[in-house]
């Protein structure tokens, strides 16, 4: 039962110890290697890429939306993220509105829920707050993070409600195979759970192609997503849910309770960003390809005091770092002394990692690692008393 700061009580909205963190420190570090996305593009790059004439956002009346978004917006989505059909898609503030809505509109008190750990904690504790029965699936470090589908699909059994993917994981950048995936939706179709599918890092993967998605073939599969971590537009704040439209109608009635609808002037952006997407993820995926070569050479020269297993997707890791006694303090003295973001895995559950992101500009990487290498050495040398 999740309980108030004090103990006192029962607590439905826990803090969120990710946020709690990325509020203290993400504004005033000028060297982000905590976040888990792309570099960020400024509107003059964001109109340059996409061919998006700002005059034309002179023209938008600032009137409400629709609840499921525009048509405009909802078939452009539909036409890259989904069939086709625009009446399986609703538009989002961001995935976190998606995730929010889909979990609350399903998710009953008493009911089990699949969640794979370490996680984004919104992907558990909205289904906690729901009352719901948490089921863990675990990515273990000493395995390299690989996900054992076997132990997965085992865990979905009758009686199970949904079952949450996010594959590239976040934090470990772990991923499965397309028939892995084949079987954890086989998993949950013999159950009847539905399938939560979180595409956030879909696009970001390096030694394959993106996995398909289970909505295109599974009718109790809801696919969310966001323009915030592949595409570099989390200020844009648009994200989005595939789903039966019968599944979208109980998410729309719940959104009536909260934001409604999304600005026009955001969707105005938002159409052009959807339709010249590939313009966006392409130049920040072959950046991340040489960040994450560079961390693998950084890692490799400090592998006495780091141990890294590599993403397969996604733009972080979650290395371990054995010779740090204080991982949350470590990672304090280093935004405050060095400028330099690192998120304690603590907000994942692992205190004795770190999440490491590695999007951002390639200077801004390579910077930030000599920090991390040179503050590593006193934190081993208190450890050993040396």
């Amino acid at each position: 039962m999740l309980r108030s700061p004090d103990g006192a009580g029962y607590e439905p909205w826990p803090a969120i110890q990710l946020e709690d963190w990325l509020r203290e420190f993400y504004f005033d570090a000028p060297i982000d290697l905590g976040s888990s996305g792309v570099q960020v593009f400024s509107m003059a790059e964001l109109c340059e890429l996409i061919g998006l004439d700002p005059r034309e956002l002179q023209a938008v009346v600032l009137d409400d939306s629709p609840s499921l978004g525009s048509a405009e917006l909802r078939e452009a989505m539909a036409m890259r993220w989904g069939n086709g059909d625009p009446r399986r898609v609703m538009a989002t503030h961001g995935s976190s509105e998606a995730l929010f809505l889909a979990v609350r509109a399903l998710v009953k008190p008493g009911d089990e829920v699949v969640v794979v750990e370490p996680c984004y904690q919104q992907l558990r504790s909205i289904a906690e707050s729901a009352g719901a029965r948490i089921t863990s699936w675990s990515l273990r470090f000493e395995q390299g993070f690989v996900p054992d589908v076997d132990e997965g699909c085992a865990l979905i059994r009758r009686g199970t409600r949904l079952l949450v993917l996010n594959f590239p994981h976040n934090p470990t950048g772990a991923t499965v195979t397309p028939g892995q995936l084949d079987a954890l939706v086989e998993a949950a179709e013999r159950v009847g759970a539905y399938l939560l599918w979180d595409t956030a890092f879909a696009e970001l993967i390096y030694e394959a192609g993106p996995l398909p998605d289970p909505v295109l073939a599974y009718e109790r599969a809801l696919s969310i997503g966001t323009l915030s971590k592949a595409y570099g537009l989390p200020g844009l704040r648009v994200g989005w849910c595939v789903a039966a439209p019968s599944i979208l109608d109980r998410l729309v009635r719940l959104r009536d309770y909260v934001t409604l609808n999304l600005s026009p002037l955001i969707e105005r952006i938002a159409i052009q960003a959807v339709r010249q997407a590939e313009r966006l993820v392409e130049p920040r995926l072959a950046q991340a390809r040489r960040n994450r070569s560079r961390v693998a050479e950084w890692a490799e020269a400090h592998r006495d005091l780091v141990e890294w297993v590599a993403p397969r997707g996604g733009v972080c890791g979650f290395p371990r770092l054995p010779s740090v006694p204080d991982v949350r303090q470590f990672c304090r003295r280093l935004a405050e002394r060095d400028g330099v973001l690192l998120v304690p895995g603590d907000c994942f559950g692992h205190p004795r990692h770190v999440r490491l992101g590695f999007g951002r500009a390639t200077q801004d990487v390579e910077r930030g690692l000599v920090s991390i290498g040179e503050r590593l050495q006193p934190a081993t040398a208190v450890a050993t008393g040396s």
